[in-house]
């Protein structure tokens, strides 16, 4: 009776572990990363195209295989071509993609920080000057205002 209940408690653990080693892959996670390569469109807003169905049927048999992100990714540049993705390559041309937008990012800090320096210095040169001192006939016309509201 005793051998009964271990065999039973360790076939119910065998879904366990056949479902922990097959990646949880979902539809979503691989059509945000790869384009449709008639339409260049990311695959989740190709929603008519008959390509992008091909391609989501693809998708699909990959992920019935238990076959990971990365793996159906590169069945699908083999299949597509590196067109398919939707991340550029890191390499060659490709790299300007990701160097581009950290070189426009330094550049406008730098020119943001150069015009603050530029500005400041040009404040700091007028404070010397001062503010013009009223005309004496406005002076006067203050300190008679002053007296009549004895402030």
């Amino acid at each position: 009776m005793r051998a009964l209940g271990v065999a039973v408690a360790g076939l119910m653990v065998l879904p366990a572990l056949a479902a922990a080693q097959c990646p949880q892959t979902t539809l979503g996670e691989v059509e945000q990363e790869v384009m449709c390569p008639v339409c260049g469109t990311p695959l989740e807003l190709a929603t008519e195209a008959p390509q992008a169905e091909r391609e989501r049927a693809f998708i699909v048999e990959r992920i019935e295989e238990c076959q990971s992100k990365e793996e159906i990714k590169a069945a699908l540049v083999a299949e597509y071509g590196e067109a398919v993705l939707a991340t550029p390559g890191d390499d060659g041309f490709d790299l300007l993609g990701y160097l581009l937008p950290a070189l426009a990012v330094l550049a406008g800090a730098s020119g943001i920080a150069i015009a603050t320096v530029r500005w400041r210095r040009s404040r700091g040169s007028l404070a010397g000057v001062g503010a013009a001192a009223p005309a004496s006939e406005d002076e006067k016309r203050l300190d008679r205002d002053l007296e009549r509201y004895d402030i």
